[in-house]
């Protein structure tokens, strides 16, 4: 019988990964990752209530780094990587009022191709050039708290993006949307990678598109 071929998509890859984990004590990693899961669960069902969506509508999948995870967007949403990333990082300030040792997040936003498998305990999971790429971008010396370091072809696809959406692109300028000039640095294979810092002057946390456009902005209160 011929193998199904495997079902593959380019999208956006979303990669948080929290600042110095490994450093801190076997009880505060579980403390700062279970928080951390709570707080962002929240986030997302937030976001999905307020723009009328199922989560598979936005997002094919999650994938726990350990300390960290990959959020996969569904295809239809290439283009919001940026600005989920964006609003992750706003979010954490939540978590850096409540525990004093976490050093914050650092963000990665890459487009780029996933394929889809089954694993081994029956579950949807994801590989892929597009997430080995996506880490690399964490390997940028100059990443700054507060930024979000995106590659060109996440770029790319954020200006697509908004001009289907120009509601959208509206609200990033209202929320003072800032781009570094192009980055170019060496992983460490010296390969060289190029991108760029992204920020928001205003942190938000923006709900994705829907037919309706129910409030772009919520509280996240």
């Amino acid at each position: 019988m011929a193998k199904a071929p495997a079902r593959d998509y380019n999208t956006d890859i979303v990669l948080v990964d929290i600042i110095s984990f490994t450093k801190l004590t076997p009880e505060q990693q579980l403390e700062l990752i279970e928080y951390l899961t709570l707080t962002f669960t929240r986030m997302l069902e937030k976001l999905l209530s307020n723009s009328d969506m199922h989560l598979s509508q936005m997002v094919l999948g999650f994938i726990s780094t350990g300390d960290g995870f990959y959020c996969i967007l569904n295809p239809r949403m290439k283009g919001f990587g940026t600005i989920l990333g964006l609003s992750f990082n706003h979010f954490s300030e939540l978590i850096s009022e409540k525990f004093p040792y976490f050093k914050g997040i650092r963000i990665a936003v890459h487009t780029g191709r996933v394929y889809e498998f089954i694993d081994i305990l029956g579950h949807k999971n994801y590989i892929g050039d597009g997430l080995n790429h996506c880490a690399r971008y964490l390997e940028h010396k100059d990443y700054t708290i507060s930024t979000v370091f995106i590659s060109k072809s996440a770029y790319a696809s954020l200006k697509k993006f908004l001009d289907l959406y120009p509601d959208f692109e509206a609200l990033l300028l209202e929320q003072e949307f800032k781009r570094s000039r192009l980055q170019t640095f060496k992983d460490k294979h010296e390969n060289s990678w190029s991108g760029y810092l992204v920020w928001l002057r205003k942190g938000s946390v923006i709900n994705p598109p829907n037919l309706k456009f129910n409030s772009l902005l919520f509280d996240k209160d």
